[in-house]
């Protein structure tokens, strides 16, 4: 299903996701890891971005949209020669979806150079039951819904981030306190700032 977003609010959802990460985007290779449809790529310039989904329709939306980006499905970026790293990846409402999170932030981690970080954004868990309602009534991804594994809180995200190597440089939540940004960065020193 190209990209997931059937509910109505899903567009203006996406676009807040986008808004609380671009602060954070820095120099050099992005890595957007569930890109969708390619959104994230109108902020990034076609040399430094790479999009990365599982789903081929949304691929192919991104391909049409982005013809100078780059984008693969999971399945092909899995069979590249060379392993590429990146200064920052971005994994925008993923993170809820994904069967075991420390296993998956391990490998993100490996695919980080030296010095780079991880943006996350992720649903808060208090608002788990607003979301299911809404995708009953067409607000929300009915099919996203479904796919939801954990929500996780803060104490949580920072357990499975100190699992897999990372540090929780920064933490904020948006949305009126419905999604939290995160930004990882491996084996860092820095406190938490809020």
């Amino acid at each position: 299903m190209g990209d997931q977003l059937t509910g109505l609010l899903s567009p203006f959802l996406r676009s807040r996701r986008i808004a609380a990460a671009k602060p954070f985007l820095g120099a050099g290779r992005i890595l957007d890891i569930g890109c969708g449809t390619g959104e994230l790529a109108r902020h990034v310039e076609s040399d430094r971005y790479l999009g990365v989904d599982q789903d081929q329709e949304s691929i192919a939306i991104a391909r049409k949209n982005f013809p100078n980006h780059q984008f693969f499905t999971v399945r092909e970026f899995s069979r590249l020669p060379e392993r590429e790293t990146f200064e920052q990846i971005v994994a925008l409402a993923v993170i809820e979806h994904v069967n075991d999170p420390e296993q998956w932030l391990g490998w993100l981690r490996a695919l980080l150079r030296a010095g780079g970080s991880l943006i996350l954004t992720t649903p808060h868990p208090a608002v788990r039951r607003v979301h299911e309602l809404g995708a009953r009534i067409g607000l929300f991804s009915r099919a996203a819904a479904e796919e939801h594994g954990d929500f996780l809180d803060r104490g949580r995200i920072e357990d499975l981030a100190g699992a897999a190597g990372f540090t929780v440089r920064k933490f904020r939540r948006f949305l009126l306190g419905a999604n939290q940004l995160v930004l990882l960065e491996p084996d860092g020193n820095r406190a938490i700032s809020r």
